[in-house]
């Protein structure tokens, strides 16, 4: 075969674009803070690097966020208006194994939205959602990549009911709680694995007094009275078994859960001022902290895995060691913030970006920012209203040519 030889100009010319397009390839971080306001129906969309705004949108109702796994994709569950909003990040990443390609792109409202009675728990794993409403009697299962496309593939689960509860999907399945059939304005008193196609699967799981949910690694847990439910994959079935209460943990129950990142474990309100550390392939599953005072917030470190933080009502940023199972740090950031009054009260919020911390201040229309590494506090970023629920969305990867959006150009931004 004989080598095709070309013209020495046109040589030149593919070896400068070749030797261009390495050169157009860059290292990008980029990483946003999504905050909702306590009273208003508005999101904000602030850079989390420089503190500029980005972009403010109106939603219907004031908004409790939630992101997807992904990050692409910002959730703003409006519980008091009946509405659930999809923002799209602008910030998305493409996974080539040995690297991720990042892009950047002005965050924007997206067209789909999901209606109605009292909008709740909010879960999404490996792409799929599901959306309980307190007042109907179904939950929603949808797909976040529909969403991303402006359509919408919900189907709906039956949940008996309207209660407060929640479902967890699973791929052709959804894990759902089971309403009190005595007075299902009480909380759920098991959970069920129902089929996308209404058939239930296997038998009822009890589980009193369910409330409080997390994911962690492959393994989603629900808090009852007498301890977790654990729900794991085999196939593309849920399994759920229970994990008892420690006979050595004092009388009382988790109900709120967050789960760890980079490591499983999970931790959940065990009281007012006490927080526990669960770790289900531990023997020793459950460890008791005792904090200052009274929790108000808590947040897993996804860049630290070991770390979390517990801000307390005396105004404190509470970091913990969960190998060690101890408060390794404390810094006060605020005015202290009684957890006295009504439990919907503004009270400060926790998100983590790169080696950052953000804890909203609504009372003072700000967001501290303290450095990971040794929680002292930089410049605090403005924020007109009451700054409370806020999700943070980014990280790093390579960029190849093209435009950067650059984030400035968009702060006056608005939608509707």
């Amino acid at each position: 075969m004989k080598k095709l030889l070309l013209p020495l100009s046109i040589a030149a010319i593919l070896l400068g674009a070749a030797g261009s397009a390495t050169a157009a390839e860059e290292d990008v971080t980029a990483w946003r803070l999504f905050v909702a306001d306590h009273d208003k129906p508005v999101v904000n969309v602030i850079d989390a690097l420089d503190g500029d705004k980005l972009n403010t949108f109106t939603v219907k109702g004031p908004a409790s966020l939630y992101r997807s796994e992904s990050g692409a994709t910002v959730f703003a569950v409006q519980g008091s208006a009946g509405t659930v909003s999809t923002i799209a990040s602008g910030i998305a990443f493409h996974d080539h194994g040995d690297h991720a390609d990042i892009d950047v792109d002005p965050a924007k409202m997206l067209s789909t939205q999901f209606t109605g009675q009292k909008p709740g728990h909010f879960v999404e794993r490996q792409g799929k959602v599901a959306q309980w409403f307190d007042g109907e009697r179904y939950a929603l299962v949808y797909s976040e990549a529909a969403v991303q496309d402006g359509k919408s593939d919900a189907k709906k689960v039956d949940v008996v009911a309207p209660h407060h509860g929640v479902a967890v999907p699973y791929d052709n399945y959804a894990v759902v709680s089971i309403p009190n059939p005595d007075d299902a304005s009480e909380r759920p008193v098991g959970a069920r694995i129902v089929g996308l196609d209404g058939k239930k699967v296997g038998n009822d799981i009890a589980c009193p007094g369910l409330h409080g949910s997390a994911g962690s690694g492959d393994t989603y847990a629900l808090s009852c009275e007498t301890g977790l439910l654990l729900v794991t994959q085999k196939g593309d079935t849920p399994e759920i078994r229970h994990l008892p209460y420690s006979s050595a943990l004092p009388k009382g129950s988790v109900s709120t859960l967050i789960g760890g990142k980079g490591m499983q474990y999970f931790i959940g309100n065990y009281g007012p001022d006490r927080i526990v550390l669960i770790d289900p392939s531990d023997a020793q599953s459950f460890r008791l902290v005792q904090l200052p005072t009274r929790r108000v917030h808590f947040a897993v470190d996804p860049v630290r895995p070991k770390y979390a933080y517990v801000f307390t009502e005396d105004g404190k940023l509470n970091q913990i060691d969960v190998l060690k199972g101890e408060i390794t740090k404390s810094v006060r950031v605020t005015e202290p913030y009684s957890m006295d009054g009504h439990w919907n009260d503004p009270r400060p919020r926790i998100a983590v970006a790169e080696d950052n911390i953000f804890i909203t201040d609504p009372l003072q229309s700000k967001i501290h920012v303290l450095n990971a590494a040794d929680l002292k506090e930089g410049k605090a970023i403005s924020v007109e209203g009451h700054p409370f629920n806020i999700v943070a969305v980014g990280g790093s990867g390579k960029m190849h040519g093209g435009e950067h959006h650059h984030d400035h150009h968009d702060a006056d931004h608005k939608a509707e």
